[in-house]
């Protein structure tokens, strides 16, 4: 079985001009893998609407499931639920069961529901939503994409709620093995080696440590006896290799 793909949309012009360092696309990439759902492809896009809505409408259709973070929030520049309406073509309004999960953490806070919170209430026609547990604004999906905050702890907290409902495959494996020799070195051996195991992802990953090129050499793939094989084989081109 062909294991799924998945996309992630990340949406902030924070993003974009360094202020913000984003670290929700290295943990999905880490979850994705242990479910064995493949990250193919990620996008940034800016706070413009149209970008978002074409941005999200690729992606939906190359992939099996699309996550987004960020512009879920109670201010102007948080628009990503209303893109998410447009791409899909569906109307977005406050919804109660959105608006009684906010009331009830507002009550508790003792912070008043005004107009700006109500705004993380909106959701699209449609949709169900994704449970908050850290400050109760809720994401949500529609079709096969996944909305979700842009907040680390709060996006961890969603994707954990989420992954149990996706269709995973085989788990994803991987091997590394640092060979002390420059990746134009290598490169022609790396070649040779990968068409002998074409079910089998290879990447080479220079460095310069103390002076001296060398480079990491890693082998993925859902078999483990394949990767045993091809790593074996690997080490025997680079004797002085190391795991």
């Amino acid at each position: 079985m062909t294991n799924p793909t998945a996309a992630m949309l990340v949406i902030g012009d924070e993003i974009l001009t360094g202020r913000t360092r984003d670290a929700n696309m290295h943990f999905l990439a880490g979850e994705l893998t242990k479910h064995g759902i493949r990250l193919s492809e990620v996008r940034i896009v800016p706070d413009i609407h149209d970008r978002i809505v074409a941005a999200l409408n690729a992606l939906r259709a190359d992939y099996d499931t699309v996550f987004t973070s960020g512009g879920i929030g109670p201010t102007h520049d948080d628009i990503t639920a209303d893109a998410v309406a447009a791409a899909f073509g569906v109307g977005i309004d406050v919804r109660a069961d959105a608006r009684a999960i906010l009331q009830d953490y507002c009550d508790r806070m003792g912070r008043e529901l005004n107009e700006s919170r109500l705004r993380m209430a909106r959701i699209p026609d449609g949709a169900t939503l994704i449970d908050n547990p850290v400050s109760a604004a809720p994401g949500f999906t529609i079709g096969n994409v996944h909305v979700m905050a842009g907040v680390p702890s709060i996006f961890q907290a969603m994707v954990a709620g989420v992954l149990p409902t996706l269709t995973g495959g085989d788990p994803l494996l991987s091997q590394n093995l640092t060979v002390l020799r420059a990746e134009g070195d290598i490169a022609d051996s790396l070649r040779t080696l990968a068409a002998a195991f074409p079910d089998l992802s290879m990447g080479s990953y220079p460095f310069v440590r103390d002076g001296a090129y060398g480079t990491n050499v890693v082998i993925r793939g859902t078999d483990g006896a394949r990767i045993d094989a091809a790593m074996a084989d690997l080490a025997a081109l680079f004797p002085e290799a190391v795991a």
